[in-house]
């Protein structure tokens, strides 16, 4: 997928952020392996921005990272009394008014949210480390495929911080309450043999067929008609917040419409 995905034209290419897309494939890339693909509120901008302009022929965003580590985190740059070039430091932000800080934290999540819209499935191809927001940026997609060397680990509560960037509620769904807490709050690393098996991720693989296994998956989503894929993952999304009985009612509602698509017939 490496290879294919660099012979694409970008469709956006900035800030560690490379989008390209191919047909009903986009595939997003972390671009700056020399420093972990460390993240940033620039790079978290991009990551807003990429999901903004997938053209709607797409179906599955592919998550994947170039170098041996997948994201390291947060980049310390943000505690340094400097912070990044043009941004305000962290410091400075937690000096500012509750709504501020609210809004900018709101902001920088956006990055973490589209992934989980019900048009597209995404999936992440993790390797190495993805630590902290790396973590988190796991979490937000659909599904995760790991290389044999993968190291998730929530480092933030280690640091005196939570994690903030979406993660905890997909965390707590895939593996339960306690052991997510104990994962956040020890910030120990999860390797993929345990990752598999708690529901971290959906495969583990060595990494030399990382690539060629997310390919794979791709091809198998896309084989499903686009419309029963829409609504299936809707329908899976929303089981956790309802009832069983509301959950058979959603079911009837969505077998109606998928029905009377089949058909021909309108609502």
């Amino acid at each position: 997928m490496a290879s294919s995905d660099q012979d694409l034209v970008p469709v956006l290419d900035k800030d560690g952020v490379r989008l390209t897309v191919d047909d009903a494939i986009a595939t997003v890339t972390l671009t700056n392996p020399t420093k972990r693909n460390a993240q940033s509120p620039a790079l978290w901008r991009a990551l807003t921005e990429a999901g903004r302009q997938l053209p709607g022929s797409v179906r599955v965003v592919v998550l994947r990272a170039e170098g041996k580590s997948f994201s390291a985190g947060l980049d310390r740059q943000a505690f340094t009394p400097e912070g990044f070039d043009g941004e305000p430091s962290f410091i400075d932000l937690a000096r500012g008014a509750d709504a501020e800080l609210d809004a900018t934290i709101a902001e920088y999540q956006e990055a973490f949210t589209w992934w989980r819209r019900s048009d597209i499935v995404s999936v992440a191809a993790v390797q190495g480390h993805a630590i902290g927001a790396g973590f988190q940026l796991a979490l937000a997609c659909d599904l995760r495929v790991v290389a044999d060397d993968v190291q998730f680990a929530m480092r933030e509560t280690s640091l005196g911080l939570v994690p903030d960037l979406t993660g905890t509620h997909p965390l707590v769904g895939l593996v339960g309450y306690a052991r997510a807490l104990e994962i956040c709050v020890t910030g120990r690393f999860v390797a993929a043999e345990e990752a598999v098996n708690t529901g971290l991720a959906n495969v583990a693989v060595p990494a030399g067929q990382l690539d060629d296994t997310v390919r794979d998956l791709a091809a198998a989503v896309l084989a499903a008609p686009r419309d029963a894929v829409v609504e299936t993952k809707a329908l899976l999304r929303g089981a956790q917040d309802r009832t069983y009985e509301e959950q058979r009612a959603a079911e009837r509602q969505s077998q109606a419409r998928r029905l009377r698509d089949l058909a021909g017939v309108g609502d």
